[in-house]
């Protein structure tokens, strides 16, 4: 389910100077705050969420901006590109472009990349890829040409793949178009042909792309007004050979195919994409957003001063021009289901709880007749309800606003001050809306994990995998144990290609990391005290069976008695599972799965693991004892098939 909330001008001033009205829009190093670049000769610092400019800077008369500006996320300082070869970088603090850092390069600039983690990296209009740092240190040296003679750069993009940054773009030649993906660990650059299919006989008018840990999932809007899609492997076998990718159809009929002007394209999450352009050939430009999983069309809104065909997005906000004017509009997105895509999605809640769904359809309200001759009346008081609900109570407000930008600590103390209040009736929504903003700011931020926060959150009892999947893929990424087995513990829908990555975790984790962890040890210290006790009354029923101080071998029986527990002890020290890890494996064994969707996944199980967890340990098999048969069985054929093909 997707919707497109309420929108708002955030420029004051027409943008209508370039031949585009804008080149645009780059978040700056502050989260709610973005540069805007005109395509003339200004660029504007905005704060989205006051809705007004916080700084302008212009390029003398005569020099024209050509390179939207961008922020170097290392220093915090603002660079832009003017007359194709010229940088100039600057701070919040300078008044006029003209007298900040200048340097002027050898060859002509297509884009500046800028992203979380790694330094800007300038991408020449000839394909070659540098790094800022070493173009400042040498000005003048010679750029290499990649692509060939009258190949055009129409597009590129910027990702970062296990902590080292991956650039991507697109290049046309007489109908041709090519993909280029520049990595940097190792360097390598990798060329593949976009290979048409046989019914496709259109011109490519936008580019949008997403990217896992193996593949770059490059989606385009062809002049048919389809959508296609080509998987791009990012560690290809032979990256010195050029190699060809077929695009294949991702959705039918999305805009009007005799749409010329005013098309985009881009990718808001793994399964919805968002379209600039209109849906039928009568219709006026409007925005949609499409469920690409489930094939439908999830909401649209119309956009009648027309746009100028470009589209940005980050976080939850939708940035494009409306007439001449920069528009955001705000969007959710949830995840993917066949309930929400049909409009059916219903959220689960307590006895007792009433829960305000996340979408309220306004159109069905109480009290409200649209259809009545006060229309009109009835609408505004709608918007005026919408407004009054959708205020959120003070506390998980300011909760919200400190996630943005303050520490960690400061955070832990604004959640606890949340969770004291009284639950209201949209607690749950809240809840979920606070683990993403924490998860969004860890993405962002690889460095700032909020482990104690989320630990709260999980513990109020109103969270699923479904609602938040990020936060186990989170968890797995850090070998967080103790969240994967308090995940294990309360969601009810955890998927099992995830079950079997917190297997693999738990089976692979070092005893030495599972003894500074804790962990909830209730499986495993129920079974030590009932252990415990049945080796109390065996040695009861010794002691008054078989002693018998008349004997002469009484000796013996004390010496015998006194080295058993010994020997049990020595026994339990050569098991090669510590009883921290069996509480782990006890949560894997009592989560919701089902057989046949998890048999797949422990064929990726290594080998050694299955062997140290099952065959070396056959006497006390104590996580093992709630296993059903049927998963007993799959587990050791999946041991069989890894060790034998």
């Amino acid at each position: 389910m997707a919707a497109l909330e309420e929108g708002f001008t955030l420029s004051a001033v027409p943008l209508g100077a370039g031949p585009h009205g804008l080149l645009g829009v780059e978040q700056s190093d502050k989260t709610d705050q973005f540069l805007v670049t005109d395509g003339g000769r200004t660029v504007i610092l905005y704060k989205v969420s006051d809705q007004k400019p916080l700084g302008s800077w212009s390029v003398k008369q005569g020099q024209v901006i050509t390179c939207p500006a961008v922020c170097n996320f290392q220093t915090g300082e603002y660079i832009v590109v003017h007359d194709n070869k010229v940088l100039r970088i600057w701070s919040n603090e300078d008044v006029n472009l003209d007298k900040v850092f200048k340097a002027t390069l050898s060859a002509d600039i297509y884009r500046i990349h800028s992203i979380q983690g790694t330094e800007p990296l300038v991408l020449f209009k000839e394909g070659a890829v540098c790094g800022l740092e070493a173009l400042l240190a040498e000005p003048q040296q010679k750029i290499e040409t990649v692509i060939s003679d009258e190949e055009v750069i129409k597009w590129t993009k910027i990702f970062m793949v296990y902590k080292h940054p991956v650039v991507i773009f697109i290049t046309e030649k007489h109908g041709d178009y090519f993909a280029y993906i520049q990595m940097f660990n190792p360097r390598t650059l990798s060329k593949y042909t976009l290979v048409l299919g046989q019914e496709e006989k259109s011109v490519i008018q936008s580019f949008s792309a997403s990217v896992d840990r193996k593949f770059i999932s490059l989606m385009s809007l062809s002049s048919d007004g389809c959508i296609y899609e080509s998987l791009i492997p990012i560690h290809p076998r032979e990256p010195e050979k050029s190699q060809r990718v077929v695009r294949s159809l991702l959705l039918k009929t999305v805009v009007s195919g005799n749409a010329r002007n005013g098309v985009a394209l881009t990718v808001l999450d793994q399964d919805h994409v968002a379209v600039l352009g209109p849906l039928l050939p009568a219709s006026k430009e409007c925005l949609s957003v499409w469920n690409t999983k489930f094939q439908t069309l999830q909401t649209s809104r119309e956009l009648p001063q027309g746009t100028s065909g470009q589209l940005w997005y980050y976080g939850e906000n939708l940035f494009m021009l409306h007439g001449k004017f920069l528009t955001v509009i705000p969007y959710k997105c949830e995840v993917s289901s066949l309930a929400g895509a049909l409009g059916k999605l219903k959220h689960s809640q307590d006895p007792g709880t009433q829960t305000v769904p996340h979408f309220v359809n306004w159109e069905t309200s109480r009290g409200c007749e649209l259809g009545s001759q006060n229309s009109e009346q009835s609408k505004r008081i709608l918007r005026r309800r919408k407004i009054e609900v959708s205020v959120q109570p003070p506390a998980s407000k300011q909760l919200l606003s400190a996630i943005k930008k303050d520490s960690e600590k400061h955070i832990e103390v604004e959640l606890c001050k949340f969770l004291a209040i009284k639950r209201t009736p949209d607690f749950h929504t809240i809840i979920g809306d606070i683990v993403l903003e924490l998860l969004g700011r860890h993405k962002a931020e690889p460095s700032f994990y909020p482990r104690n926060s989320l630990m709260q959150l999980i513990q109020t009892h109103v969270l699923s995998y479904s609602l938040c999947p990020g936060l186990m893929e989170a968890a797995l990424e850090k070998a967080d144990v103790q969240m994967l087995q308090l995940c294990l513990r309360q969601f009810p829908d955890i998927p099992e290609s995830v079950t079997c990555a917190c297997l693999k975790i738990f089976l692979s984790i070092s005893d030495d990391s599972l003894q500074e962890a804790e962990i909830n040890m209730e499986s495993v210290s129920d079974y030590s005290g009932s252990v415990q006790e049945e080796k109390m009354e065996e040695q009861t029923e010794i002691l008054h069976n078989g002693f018998n101080p008349e004997e002469e071998n009484c000796g013996n029986c004390d010496r015998e008695l006194n080295e058993k527990p010994q020997d049990t002890a020595e026994e339990t020290t050569l098991c090669p599972v510590i009883p921290k890890r069996a509480a782990l494996l006890n949560a894997i064994l009592h989560s919701a799965y089902s057989e046949m969707f998890l048999l797949p996944h422990l064929k990726d199980i290594p080998a050694q693991h299955v062997t140290v967890s099952v065959l070396r340990h056959p006497v006390e098999l104590f996580f093992f004892l709630s296993l059903s048969l049927s998963f007993f069985l799959s587990f050791f054929l999946s041991f069989f098939l890894s060790f034998f093909f």
